[in-house]
């Protein structure tokens, strides 16, 4: 079991929905960026996502795309990345890490050395959105036989006849994309989320956590009140984007995850 499976089964225990957040590794520095990272779960994250910076992120809206530059402009490498989930590690041995990112710079690394380094770095799953099913000798399978979790997204456009076919190799938890489009660039509507959330539900056991267009608190509620669980990104990223203090940071991350959670 690892720590994702481990964070699930927890919660459903409680009967609690799942918070999970999105920051981008060294953004604006390694050391802020690790700051935050460090303080999310104690503001009630139960799941982080820790984005891997990258020059072309096809899926990325404005706000992570000017993440990922700041990140870059300040020397942020995929290596210095799974540094950051290792030096976590060394205070947190429970709060699962997910990479989020693109395939190149894996790929670039090779399959097997990344695998090798990110277990031994703390990393618990992946999300490459540029890898679709088809592809899923390329990293997918290697990674389930490392056990790392490779979680897959699931989009409006993902209809009935596709959907087996996302689910076919994905575990931890199913990521569904609540709009269509990039990151940051519509709201979230529980009401189009609810039906399809239902879908996927009805053809896996996995848990499915809803993200994109989730920027409040009340948001936070609503849609975690379909799903299993909500994801919020780019309303963090762009208050550390606006050179909040970390304190502030965290302390509008425990709103969006005391919301979650209520819902």
């Amino acid at each position: 079991m690892t720590r994702i499976d481990a964070k699930f089964a927890a919660l459903k225990e409680k009967g609690q929905k799942a918070f999970v957040a999105y920051i981008m590794g060294g953004d604006p520095d390694v050391e802020t960026s690790l700051e935050v990272m460090k303080g999310l779960p104690a503001a009630g994250v139960d799941v982080i996502e820790l984005g891997v910076p990258f020059t072309d992120p096809m899926a990325d809206g404005p706000t992570i795309q000017l993440a990922g530059q700041r990140a870059l402009g300040a020397g942020m490498t995929l290596q210095k990345t799974l540094d950051m989930a290792a030096e976590f590690r060394k205070e947190d041995d429970t709060t699962p890490i997910v990479l989020m990112g693109y395939y190149n710079p894996i790929y670039n690394r090779g399959v097997d050395q990344f695998l090798v380094d990110a277990k031994e770095a703390g990393v618990d799953g992946l999300i490459v959105v540029d890898l679709p099913p088809e592809e899923d000798d390329e990293l997918c399978i290697p990674a389930q036989k490392a056990d790392l979790n490779f979680i897959r997204l699931a989009t409006p456009t993902t209809d009935e006849k596709r959907l087996p076919k996302v689910l076919q190799n994905t575990s931890g938890f199913v990521y569904y994309v609540s709009v269509t489009g990039v990151t940051g660039s519509a709201e979230a509507q529980t009401g189009d989320v609810g039906p399809e959330v239902a879908l996927i539900k009805a053809a896996t056991n996995i848990p499915v956590i809803v993200g994109f267009g989730v920027n409040t608190p009340e948001k936070a509620e609503a849609i975690a009140s379909v799903a299993d669980g909500t994801v919020v990104g780019s309303a963090i990223v762009s208050k550390i984007g606006a050179g909040e203090p970390v304190a502030d940071i965290l302390d509008f991350v425990k709103t969006l995850a005391d919301g979650a959670h209520r819902g």
